[in-house]
């Protein structure tokens, strides 16, 4: 048997169609359309070269910006027929407990090393940290994984961002070395 009903071609919902139209499920898909009409606004004010006559600067950001309308829009209209998405029955996290600022902590400090070392050790130094410290925070172990899998991770993104899209990325005590350098 299909996960549709068969009569209206519809996803079944927990929810009858009856309940009515939800201003607080609506306030997402209406924010993306916000978002999208706003990415369009301002892709139209990128200036491009008169001589340019390939796709120019301003083809991504159109592309997104009626992606986001479109699929916000979608979502509006699916909601004002009635169809509303399930409620969660629940995750495997106790409800009870509170917030674990110990790991947010980790996690903010993590974040914020890496912001403040980027420019003064490197890109890959600076990011495997933060890969580091974060799946630290997490739980991660033994203690060199998050560290190998970081270096490797910060290599790998380096090496794309200097080589395939020419965005130099801080070499930090790196500087000189031709594939981290450019």
């Amino acid at each position: 048997m299909s996960s549709r009903e068969p009569a209206t071609g519809r996803p079944p919902t927990t929810d009858a169609p009856s309940r009515g139209w939800s201003w607080a499920e609506a306030a997402l898909p209406a924010a993306l359309v916000a978002l999208g009409v706003f990415t369009i606004i301002e892709a139209g004010k990128i200036v491009v070269p008169g001589s340019s006559n390939t796709v120019g600067p301003q083809a991504f950001p159109y592309a997104v910006g009626f992606l986001l309308v479109g699929t916000g829009a979608a979502v509006l209209v699916g909601i004002s027929r009635g169809i509303h998405g399930r409620a969660e029955e629940g995750e495997d996290v106790d409800i009870t407990l509170g917030t674990d600022w110990i790991t947010v902590a980790k996690l903010t400090g993590s974040f914020f090393a890496l912001v403040v070392l980027v420019d003064r050790i490197g890109w890959l130094l600076a990011s495997a940290l933060f890969f580091a410290g974060a799946a630290w925070s997490l739980g991660a172990r033994p203690w060199w994984r998050p560290i190998a899998i970081g270096l490797v991770l910060g290599l790998v993104t380096q090496v794309v961002f200097t080589y395939w899209l020419s965005v130099y990325l801080p070499p930090g005590p790196f500087e000189g070395v031709p594939f981290l350098d450019g």
